[in-house]
């Protein structure tokens, strides 16, 4: 499975509200990072690649360190779920490119 999410946290937890949001992002990054997993980040989504529970488990982790001192957390999640298929996160683009050569 393939999962593709975004965090976004707002707010302090006393109401009040600091602006940017990168700092609490790369928190949330580094969770990613750091579980081994196949993943790749731009600049408004994170994708990552494994089973169900491991890829839920780095998403809630994620959504966990991003919303250290924010008030609220809010969470985009897309997920491609394809049983027996594994290595996709880059063959999906590998294929889209190969049909862009082959035109």
């Amino acid at each position: 499975m393939i999962v593709a999410f975004s965090v976004s946290p707002a707010g302090s937890p006393d109401g009040e509200a600091d602006g940017g949001v990168s700092e609490a992002v790369s928190r949330a990054v580094r969770v990613v990072r750091e579980s081994g997993l196949p993943h790749r980040t731009s600049s408004m989504f994170t994708e990552i690649e494994g089973d169900w529970d491991e890829v839920m488990d780095v998403v809630k982790r994620a959504v966990d360190a991003a919303g250290e001192g924010a008030a609220r957390v809010g969470l985009v999640l897309k997920a491609d779920i394809r049983p027996g298929y594994t290595d996709q996160l880059d063959a999906k683009i590998a294929r889209v490119e190969q049909h862009l050569r082959d035109r």
